[in-house]
């Protein structure tokens, strides 16, 4: 140990490079597997939007509600080192679990490139995430307090300089992970089916995360570990409790009022103790407004990247992935925070403007308002391209004529002719209560009526292909938006086709019958038709044009010339036309937020608590984060907006009415200098020592302090 204190590199703890780099590996772990949560959910699983938000938002709720239990660990039983340690590797197997519960061909027994028991990836990917959240959790509290104590006395100006470093490297985790591991997601794997690559872009963070424990236990020789504690946070509770339970047994008018709730304590509590909770408590009340702002803030990885995937991510080159969109947050913190600290508050300064922690935090929550009206302005725009889907008792036609004659088709309220191999424009909807006879027929042959019980709230294809031949195929709600676009192909041959396309098989589609639809990232594909049908000098191969997002398409497979298979596309739905370039200014708006309530609110909390309460004011600050994703669970679930710009309007005026009523609670707070009480009592400390060393002493002083 002598020896570890001389180690030092640029005067720094050698220690503290093994608990930065530590740190920005689990960052990137937690931030990698966190970005592309959401599109696993609704693009792996099939949840819908809802669904897929609020397991979000719990498991998020859950990562800032462990780190109170991390604390309680390191404090009182374990110490930070071997909390840090036993935690990570729960953490580490999480990620695996995770990165296990995405593979496709665990459960695929048939090989067609669907999991056949879903059920079984839901199950290991929340196992995962509970350990994930344990792990995550559990060491928040830890790390950064374990880094200050490598510390000696005297070394303020580098452990500040410490925690600055720390912020980077968390910022720099995030933003590596956030552009890489949706990269990997695209990528296509798998044994029997291809598949987009769940298994690597979580196993990349699982790998990581492994690599963050090995280098934090390498470092293990050169740390200084100090043994628990006690339980600050226990201590504080009793306190309370008992001050509570004081006061209620002292409820009749004989008893004096006293000045403050707390000093109910007096009889078993030393004046100290009281007074540093009441510090905590002043700042805890000002907590209460918080967790708002953080509700709008998580949602740039939930709502915010769904938003994106409805969105189209050709930004002149570059092709950007929806879950790549949460990067613009990490860059623009990098670049805001210097920016904000040299330049715009030495400005505000000059202009003799006052503004307090508390100003800024108001600022920024009124920021983060403004980005969700932004939010909701773009989300207006969406709408006007996205496809309607039928709603509850109606239905959607589009009719496809894969016939070699003029068909006339008769639909309520209207007549369609449709030559050879081409289909209605639109889909056409119909209410099915109202829904009278659809009847074809062709020029000199008689009318066939259409029977089929349509389904509601579907849509549907009609093929037709001679006067009483037809078949009505039912489309899946595509998932036109999620990042993909699908595809389907109608067979015309006379007997069963397959289609390979780029890994994925359409296996035995029957004659005139349509496959269901597959999704597939954007770009080219080259697709192979095989049938006993094709004669062999034919050519199979063949390419699509260039695919973008969100858009379907059904590729009609016919006879060219009565031999060689050939193909013709249909657009169903057509790709997202709204860019995602128009994100950023709403990432701007939340972030400058950011950069003015959650820096400002960590120092706030750090200046205005004794030094040995700072870890329950951390643990209070976490838990704000951890309320705000439960209001969207609430707001979420209970809300059922039809529209989504809805909801953006409502989570803006309710974080605006919270931020007028934070606005006032920090008028009326006035702001204490710690240390100066602190040393008010070790002065009074050292009188009363004096005293009793020598009660010779000048009794006025002691009638004084009495008073």
């Amino acid at each position: 140990l002598g020896m570890s204190k001389s180690q030092g590199c640029f005067g720094y703890p050698l220690s503290i490079f093994f608990i930065v780099a530590n740190e920005f590996c689990e960052r990137f772990s937690y931030y990698g597997m966190r970005g592309i949560l959401i599109l696993y959910f609704t693009n792996f699983f099939s949840w819908d939007d809802n669904m897929s938000t609020a397991i979000y938002h719990t498991f998020v709720a859950l990562c800032y509600l462990t780190p109170i239990l991390g604390a309680l660990i390191a404090d009182s039983w374990l110490g930070k080192f071997k909390t840090i340690v036993s935690l990570s590797i729960v953490y580490t197997i999480g990620q695996a679990v995770i990165s296990v519960s995405s593979i496709n061909d665990l459960t695929d027994h048939n090989h067609d490139g669907t999991p056949d028991s879903l059920p079984v990836h839901v199950a290991l990917s929340m196992i995962g995430l509970a350990l994930i959240a344990l792990g995550t959790g559990g060491i928040k509290p830890c790390v950064s307090a374990f880094g200050g104590d490598q510390f000696e006395e005297g070394q303020e100006k580098r452990r500040n300089r410490f925690f600055s470093m720390f912020y980077l490297a968390i910022n720099a985790g995030s933003l590596l992970s956030t552009i890489i591991t949706p990269m990997l997601r695209v990528q296509q794997c798998g044994i029997h089916s291809k598949q987009a690559c769940y298994p690597l872009a979580f196993g990349v963070p699982a790998a990581l995360m492994a690599v963050s424990l090995i280098v934090f236990i390498l470092g293990s020789g050169m740390y200084k570990k100090f043994q628990p504690q006690g339980n600050i946070m226990g201590k504080v509770a009793r306190c309370i409790h008992f001050a509570i339970k004081n006061r209620f047994r002292h409820r009749s008018k004989a008893f004096p009022k006293r000045e403050h709730w707390l000093d109910w304590a007096k009889e078993k509590y030393d004046e100290r103790l009281i007074s540093q909770i009441k510090m905590v408590m002043r700042v805890m009340f000002l907590y209460i407004p918080l967790p708002m702002f953080w509700a709008l803030f998580d949602q740039q990885g939930s709502r915010w990247t769904l938003q994106a995937a409805t969105m189209s991510g050709k930004i002149g080159a570059l092709e950007i992935q929806p879950d790549q969109m949460q990067t613009v947050n990490a860059i623009l913190i990098v670049i805001m925070v210097p920016i904000f600290d040299a330049v715009l508050y030495p400005l505000i300064a000059k202009c003799g403007l006052n503004f307090t922690s508390l100003k800024k935090m108001t600022v920024g929550m009124f920021l983060a308002s403004l980005a969700f009206v932004v939010a909701a302005i773009v989300q207006v725009e969406i709408d006007k391209t996205l496809p309607v889907f039928p709603n509850g008792n109606e239905i959607q036609i589009k009719v496809l004529n894969i016939g070699n004659t003029t068909m006339n088709i008769s639909l309520p309220g209207e007549m369609v002719t449709l030559d050879s191999l081409s289909q209605t424009n639109a889909y056409m909807t119909f209410d099915v209560n109202k829904l009278t006879s659809i009847n074809i027929s062709s020029p000199g042959s008689p009318v066939t009526a259409v029977t089929d019980d349509f389904k509601q709230g579907q849509r549907h294809t009609l093929l037709v292909w001679a006067p009483n031949h037809y078949r009505v195929v039912n489309v899946e709600k595509g998932k036109g938006g999620t990042v993909v676009f699908c595809f389907r192909f109608v067979n015309t041959f006379n007997e069963l086709i397959t289609v390979t396309m780029s890994g994925k098989i359409y296996a035995n589609v029957s004659s005139n019958n349509a496959s269901n639809y597959q999704f597939f990232p954007s770009g080219v594909k080259g697709f192979t038709i095989s049938s006993t049908e094709i004669p062999p000098q034919c050519q199979p191969n063949f390419n699509t044009f260039y695919l973008e997002f969100g858009s379907a398409y059904t590729y009609l497979v016919r006879r060219k010339n009565g031999s060689c298979p050939d193909v013709q596309s249909f657009e169903d739905i057509s790709a997202n036309t709204v860019n995602m370039a128009l994100q950023i200014p709403q990432y701007f708006l939340l972030t400058c937020g950011e950069v003015v309530f959650s820096v400002t609110g960590l120092e706030f909390s750090y200046s205005q608590a004794p030094s040995n309460m700072k870890s329950v004011l951390q643990a209070g600050w976490l838990l704000t984060v951890a309320i705000g994703n439960i209001i969207v669970l609430i707001v979420a679930g209970a809300g059922q907006f039809s529209k989504q710009w809805a909801e953006y309007i409502l989570f803006a005026a309710l974080l605006l009415v919270v931020c007028i009523i934070f606005a006032i609670m920090a008028r009326f707070y006035t702001y204490i200098n710690p240390a100066e009480i602190e040393a008010q009592f070790d002065e009074d400390e050292k009188k009363k020592s004096l005293e009793n060393s020598n009660p010779y002493i000048m009794s006025g002083a002691n009638s004084q302090t009495e008073m």
